[in-house]
């Protein structure tokens, strides 16, 4: 793309789909976004060095079903990516045919062929749980005497409590914290299936 030239279908489909479309029209977290835009960085570059182009000639006829595919399999074999990372680049690049297919319905046939393409099937995994004396060894390793100890083990008290996954827990504010019983953690968080947000309570007792 020499400097004259102005974007491609491609490059402003990916900004509005990432400016726009997914935090405002569909208010999804900022978590899914920089996933989402993690799964482009590595499609562009792949597709790019495929076609022995720079990633800034590419365009939208250059995202075919045969290339995502190949980048697919690229993921598992090179990256060593298990079924569920591969699905969720594949996730990504759905979600862009998506919104493209209503942006560009020049390109709807493209965008039938790229949702074409499969999900695989991944091994489920085995929900790993603590048994209570276990727990009790965990909490036990912390330094009750100093600051940085206190902090560990309320940090995991909330963890074990509510049942929150780490970036939850560390996007908890004080704001969010219901200190008169019952002790809760109230926010309110993005829902990425149906858009807007979800009101999420847990008990810290």
């Amino acid at each position: 793309m020499t400097p004259h030239m102005q974007p491609n279908s491609l490059a402003r489909s990916l900004r509005r789909f990432f400016a726009e479309h997914m935090p405002l029209a569909r208010g999804l977290s900022p978590h899914t976004v920089l996933s989402y835009r993690d799964a482009f960085a590595l499609l562009l570059r792949f597709l790019a060095a495929r076609r022995g182009r720079s990633v800034v000639d590419l365009d939208l006829s250059d995202v075919d079903p045969d290339g995502v595919i190949a980048f697919l399999d690229d993921l598992e074999t090179e990256r060593e990516n298990c079924a569920a990372t591969r699905n969720a680049r594949l996730a990504a690049i759905h979600a862009f045919a998506r919104f493209v297919a209503a942006q560009h319905p020049e390109h709807l046939e493209l965008c039938q062929r790229l949702l074409a393409v499969p999900f695989k099937r991944a091994r489920l995994r085995v929900v790993d749980y603590l048994e209570q004396d276990e727990v009790g060894a965990m909490l036990g390793a912390t330094d009750g005497t100093t600051a940085d100890g206190r902090r560990d083990r309320a940090l995991l008290l909330v963890m074990l409590n509510t049942g929150g996954r780490v970036q939850e827990v560390l996007d908890i504010r004080p704001r969010d914290l219901q200190l008169v019983r019952p002790l809760q953690v109230l926010r309110c968080v993005p829902n990425d299936a149906a858009g807007g947000v979800r009101l999420r309570c847990r008990c810290l007792s």
